[in-house]
């Protein structure tokens, strides 16, 4: 909301946001900041402008920096507005009726005293309290010596004062001004500041930002975004007593810039938005970006030499980073996607009446101190259609796309009206900027080095796998760890409609792999490849591992009906939601309508979920079954023990553990695994003891990624690294005694390992 240039001081507007009436006041030529707690002339001025408009729900000053009171501090000085139209209009209590009785000669003390009191009433509203009060206790004390007919006079003048007190007792802000007086001294106005606290908005964008840590809150962390060398966020991590939801608190540098240089911005703003990119070349985002940023970079410098501001080559960098973010990027959503702690983002509508909900890595469920605007609501809508070519109407209120900036992938997901009745709300999946590794999950316990031991042991036996869970539960982010296990020699072909497998970084190590994208199910647009007609045409493609982003639709058929006559002899895995082997074959049969018999093609199950906390307050990601499907039932797995357990997750020691089967050696896919590999057909001791060396390796590298303090160890390059050379020196033990024995392969393989380490410092 701007004013227009010439617009008279003090001068307001009403605007319809989003189903509420929002007051904006110019204050833009003003000498002053305005704020309600300093200022009787700006608590007197907003009344008055909040007698004449009852339902506003929320008040902007407007000046360099927008200073926004939400709904809480509105409704205080509503009621007072509301109080002081009953005194005047229906009790009119400065009328000679209800100031006297039959003693007229004291009609224009009471007058004086009282209009004295409504003028404070709208200025200091507390102060105006106490001033009652004191009226009150005074003419109390006369009515104790008062004589008749001056006892009759003052009682009907007690009783009004007395009337007007009780009604003004009743108001919130005199309610709440008695709570907090309880817990301190407060002068003059100090104690507005606690009442009346304004989300500060710098001019050049719209999204509101809640800049004062809340009071009583403990701070649980503290840590910094870094974008950059100049570009650097603060996070503030805080418990407020009686609240579930942790307070995620941003401080980004926009919000904390001089007022000189929001000028600034405010000026390059009005500038770059009359040269928006053309839709097209939306598409190429860090392009057009560092276009922009170069050009911001120009302005800003002409700008501020013309200003007779001086600006360092860092403060520079800073402002043209946030300009970009505020023109042609996503506002404060890209300071939350640099955070590597968060895992989703979701802004729900009504947007501009909902503060930002965040899930943390650490800290789990947290709300954010950032309420967007309609106007970036709209804005970002538009930009996501522009750069996924995919419609966003009332035709099409879905749109499923990604978006990456920098390193940082994300996936979005956006709807709006009719299946929002209330508007745009957002759903964002911000992706790990290296992909999850085996080894990661050990060290995060969702999964533990057996475990990690087993699923190596299959990926490299070229199974068919369905990782199994609910949403968040990290069942994407364990697919791509799998893609690591692949042997770098094979091709691997990843069919996705959402962009979220690590294939750019599988690439950058040197991986021969394929993407394809394909129309999503909730598409009805025919502008892209369907998943089925994508599985088909991989076939075509060569011999490749087939990896599915996830199991959604009608591809299921031409999956299964291409894992059934053997057209692909790699592994073939994608994720699937489902909280139980059954889960999973209820939705692929009954869901999906695949024939039972073709599920048989299945050969795994992994099951991951998240796991409540003892305190119920926290989620943890776990696997939870490791499950083969065996081939002799007939129509339905669950009832003719068709599944089989290999692990299974124990609650009491939070980790899973091998089942009888999978120790006993009654694994059917395990067996056809080593049918095909000399020296391991008929020897179960020989298979388990392969299985233990992949988990010993496993446990080694997070031990001495601990031990060193050196994560790197856990991160895909190396444990890319590490595979070769697990493979390698299997290959050449193999080579030596007929099998990679575990005692003759691990000794050589952790001597490279304490090379390589101590190669790497």
């Amino acid at each position: 909301m701007e004013f227009e240039k010439g617009a008279k001081l003090y001068s307001y507007k009403i605007q319809r946001e989003e189903g509420e009436d929002v007051l904006y006041v110019n204050y833009q030529g003003a000498e002053f900041v305005p704020n309600l707690a300093d200022s009787p002339e700006v608590m007197e001025r907003t009344i008055d402008a909040l007698i004449e408009n009852p339902n506003v729900s929320r008040i902007v000053f407007v000046q360099q920096k927008n200073y926004s009171y939400g709904f809480e501090a509105t409704s205080l000085l509503l009621e007072i507005a509301q109080f002081y139209l009953l005194l005047m209009k229906q009790e009119k209590i400065l009328s000679q009726k209800k100031l006297v009785s039959n003693l007229t000669d004291l009609f224009s003390q009471r007058y004086n005293e009282l209009f004295s009191f409504l003028y404070l009433l709208k200025r200091d509203p507390l102060a105006a309290y106490f001033e009652l009060k004191r009226i009150l206790f005074q003419a109390r004390a006369v009515l104790e010596k008062a004589d008749e007919p001056m006892r009759f006079d003052f009682q009907n003048y007690v009783g009004l004062l007395e009337k007007i007190l009780e009604l003004f007792e009743k108001t919130k802000i005199v309610e709440k001004s008695k709570e907090l007086l309880k817990k301190e001294n407060f002068r003059g106005r100090d104690i507005y500041y606690s009442l009346f606290k304004p989300d500060i908005i710098p001019n050049f964008t719209f999204t509101r930002l809640v800049s004062a840590l809340p009071e009583d809150a403990e701070i649980l962390d503290q840590y910094k975004i870094m974008q950059g060398d100049s570009d650097i966020s603060s996070v503030t991590i805080l418990k407020k007593p009686g609240e579930s939801k942790l307070i995620y608190h941003l401080s980004p540098p926009e919000n904390s810039i001089p007022e000189e240089y929001d000028s600034l911005l405010n000026m390059a703003r009005e500038v770059l938005i009359q040269h928006q990119p053309k839709a097209e070349e939306f598409t190429d985002t860090e392009r057009i970006r560092q276009v922009f940023f170069n050009i911001a970079r120009d302005l800003l410098q002409d700008l501020s030499q013309n200003q007779g501001i001086n600006l360092d080559y860092s403060d520079l960098n800073k402002l043209s980073a946030i300009l970009v973010r505020h023109t042609i990027g996503f506002g404060l959503i890209e300071v939350l996607l640099q955070d590597k702690n968060l895992q989703d983002i979701v802004l729900n509508a009504p947007i501009s009446q909902n503060n930002i909900f965040i899930r943390h890595q650490k800290h789990g469920e947290c709300v954010t101190n950032i309420i967007p605007s309609v106007e970036d609501g709209s804005s970002w809508a538009a930009k996501f259609r522009v750069i996924s070519g995919r419609p966003l109407d009332e035709a099409n209120p879905i749109l499923d796309t990604q978006f990456a900036i920098d390193s940082i992938n994300s996936r979005i997901a956006v709807i709006q009206r009719p299946l929002s009745p209330d508007g745009i709300a957002y759903a964002i999946r911000r992706h790990r900027e290296e992909p999850w590794t085996l080894p990661l999950f050990v060290e995060n316990k969702m999964i533990n080095p057996f475990a990690a031991g087993l699923l190596s042991f299959l990926i490299d036996g070229s199974r068919t796998l369905l990782v199994a869970g609910t949403r968040s539960s990290g069942k994407t982010s364990l697919l791509g760890s799998l893609l690591l296990e692949i042997v770098p020699k094979h091709r691997i072909i990843v069919i996705e409609d959402s962009l979220e497998l690590p294939v750019d970084a599988l690439r950058k190590l040197s991986y021969n792999i394929q993407r394809m994208k394909v129309r999503s199910a909730l598409l009805k647009s025919d502008a892209e490849v369907s998943a089925d007609d994508g599985i088909r045409t991989s076939l075509r493609l060569g011999d490749s591992c087939l990896i599915i982003g996830e199991v959604r639709s009608v591809e299921a058929k031409a999956l299964y009906e291409a894992m059934r006559i053997g057209a692909l002899a790699n592994v073939v895995a994608g994720t699937i939601h489902g909280a139980d082997p059954y889960g999973v074959f209820d939705r692929v049969v009954n869901d999906l309508e695949v024939p039972a018999t073709s599920f048989k093609a299945t050969d795994i199950i992994v099951v991951c979920n998240p796991i409540k906390t003892p305190d119920g307050l926290h989620f943890e990601r776990r696997v939870l079954q490791i499950t083969e499907v065996r081939k002799h039932w007939k129509e339905d797995p669950s009832q003719e023990a068709g599944f089989v357990d290999l692990m299974k997750y124990n609650v009491e020691k939070d980790e899973l553990e091998p089942t009888d089967a999978l120790i006993n050696g009654d694994s059917e896919v395990i067996k056809e695994i080593a049918s095909r590999v000399k020296g391991w057909a008929g020897n179960w001791d020989a298979i388990y003891d392969n299985i233990l060396l992949r988990a010993k390796i496993q446990k080694e590298l997070v031990d001495v990624s601990r031990k060193t303090k050196n994560p790197k160890i856990l991160e895909a390059e190396f444990n890319s690294l590490s595979n070769y050379m697990f493979h390698e020196i299997s290959d050449e033990v193999t080579q030596e005694i007929g099998i990679p024995l575990s005692k003759e392969v691990f000794p050589r393989w952790k001597k490279w390992l304490d090379e390589e380490v101590k190669k790497r410092g």
